[in-house]
């Protein structure tokens, strides 16, 4: 039995090895084939970037979708912080009960602790999954107007090609406050006042 046990863990190790080497492959293929197309891009063209971090972080939509679900959660927020403190004096009360407090009374108190914090964790981590698909829900509708207004950008400038996700990037390529101010604007499609790059 220990030797088939042992020889199934070894197959699943030599599949396991095998799919994260071709992953690798894969991606060294893919870094390799971007690169290529990434210089030959700077040889003959124009490239730009835009860090995508900024504009969920500075932008005035991004900031106003957070606002909005800052407020749309505060009420259930505010419910949780009550649970928190209830619970919270619900144990202190159960740690102060004299020794003289009836073993079942004890018991019954426990348990009702139990049930609450079981509650307190069932909402929290609703609020949590809530909370973080709204977040995601309205970053991406942030994502689609910076794209676009980034393709506006792009063809107005006539850039070549525009990325969004670099490990590093120069300052001189970097367009991501024009779109930051395109989106302050509200002119994710048209914006023929933007000064054209030098």
């Amino acid at each position: 039995m220990f030797f088939s046990e042992t020889s199934a863990l070894n197959t699943q190790s030599t599949q396991s090895n095998t799919l994260a080497r071709f992953a690798r492959a894969a991606r060294y293929a893919v870094a390799i084939t971007l690169g290529a197309a990434a210089f030959n891009v700077a040889a003959e063209g124009k490239i730009g970037f835009v860090n995508t971090e900024r504009i969920f972080k500075d932008s005035a939509p991004a900031q106003r979708a957070l606002k909005k679900i800052e407020k749309e959660f505060e009420k259930r927020e505010t419910e949780l912080q009550k649970l928190s403190k209830n619970l919270q004096a619900m144990q202190e009360s159960l740690d102060k009960s004299p020794a003289t407090l009836p073993e079942v009374d004890r018991r019954n108190k426990e348990r009702e602790l139990r049930e609450q914090e079981r509650d307190f964790q069932r909402k929290s981590r609703e609020f949590r999954e809530d909370i973080n698909q709204r977040r995601n829900e309205e970053l991406s509708a942030v994502l689609e107007r910076a794209n676009r207004a980034i393709k506006v950008i792009a063809e107005a400038e006539k850039f070549d090609i525009v990325f969004q996700e670099a490990v590093w990037a120069s300052p001189r390529i970097d367009i991501t406050d024009k779109v930051i101010k395109a989106l302050a604007d509200g002119a994710a499609t048209t914006m023929p006042s933007l000064p054209l790059a030098k």
